[in-house]
């Protein structure tokens, strides 16, 4: 296995992330360009239709940005502690805090003794993280100061916002395409077409192509949203490598909880995205590898095990940790 360092990680990962955003932006904006030609007979129309879809993504997208993060620690049952309450904790989200110069976000435990943590907030001046009480009795501190490593890494990335902004990208798009396919159901299409008596065989090709991207392109941006959330996962692995300087201790802590059996109970399929590792284990009814918002544990731990030149996992390890995450 060729060794790299955590900065070509870091350069990599970012720069993946951003030519999948591109994509989606552009995917909009053909998607857009083709209905708004198709059903007004003119380019011009796209503007409108584009701009529309944008406006009711971004509305729900500023609710999500402001409130988002209170709404996820309720959901979750994540209560705010201070250093009576958990000393190490708190430590240890301080050296982090201090190694990734951002200021100290809140800090929450959650009542569950399945292994898991999670940051959220919308810049590093709104930040929070919140552990569960299995991560703390279940890590030692190197493995812990890997997962609050990782997430801080979530906070100065700014992966919150990222994803707000890729997320209503998507979201517009899904707007725009079931728009569209309404309005071809109920006969739109065709009185735009009738009334359009110069341009009809360019318009009917654009329509056809229209149909064909209003049915293919959420779901194609739905993969890239995903894709997208699995880069900045292996972005915040490598920053979490740039703050502690120990791969070592993100690697165990990567195996341990993957291989734990425990169910986190608060979780689910809206908030899974946001955890350290996927809390919906492969056991479970509720889960799905189809729409997977986090890499392969097996694929993050030979990720950072390029970082130190170590052989990549064996088969039988492999196949150990890919029984349950």
């Amino acid at each position: 296995m060729a060794r790299s360092t955590f900065y070509d990680q870091v350069s990599a990962n970012k720069r993946n992330s951003f030519f999948m955003a591109a994509f989606v932006v552009a995917l909009l904006g053909l998607l857009g360009f083709a209905i708004g030609f198709a059903a007004f007979g003119e380019p011009a129309g796209g503007v409108i239709t584009t701009a529309t879809a944008i406006g009711f993504g971004g509305l729900a997208g500023i609710g999500t940005y402001f409130a988002g993060d209170s709404l996820v620690l309720s959901v979750s049952g994540a209560k705010e502690v201070n250093e009576a309450d958990a000393p190490q904790l708190m430590n240890v989200v301080r050296e982090m805090a201090i190694a990734a110069n951002i200021p100290m976000p809140r800090v929450h435990l959650i009542d569950d003794t399945a292994p898991n943590a999670f940051a959220t907030g919308r810049d590093p001046k709104h930040a929070s993280i919140a552990v569960t009480t299995g991560l703390l009795q279940k890590l030692d501190r190197e493995e812990l100061q890997g997962v609050i490593g990782h997430e801080l890494a979530h906070v100065r990335n700014l992966d919150i916002r990222f994803s707000l902004v890729v997320g209503v990208m998507v979201g517009a798009i899904a707007i725009l395409a079931d728009f569209f396919l309404r309005f071809t159901f109920w006969g739109g299409g065709r009185g735009s077409r009738n009334r359009d008596s110069g341009g009809g065989g360019a318009q009917i090709i654009v329509f056809v192509i229209a149909i064909v991207l209003a049915i293919l392109a959420p779901l194609i941006s739905r993969f890239i949203q995903m894709a997208v959330s699995r880069e900045r996962e292996y972005l915040a692995d490598a920053s979490s490598i740039e703050l502690t300087r120990n791969p070592y201790g993100l690697e165990r802590a990567l195996a341990k909880i993957s291989g734990d059996p425990e169910v986190l109970e608060v979780a689910n399929r809206g908030t899974q995205h946001i955890y350290f590792t996927n809390p919906i284990k492969k056991f479970e009814e509720r889960s799905t590898s189809l729409m997977s918002t986090h890499p392969a544990i097996i694929d993050r731990i030979n990720r950072l095990r390029q970082l130190t030149g170590d052989p990549p996992l064996g088969s039988a390890d492999a196949a150990a940790l890919a029984g349950l995450e």
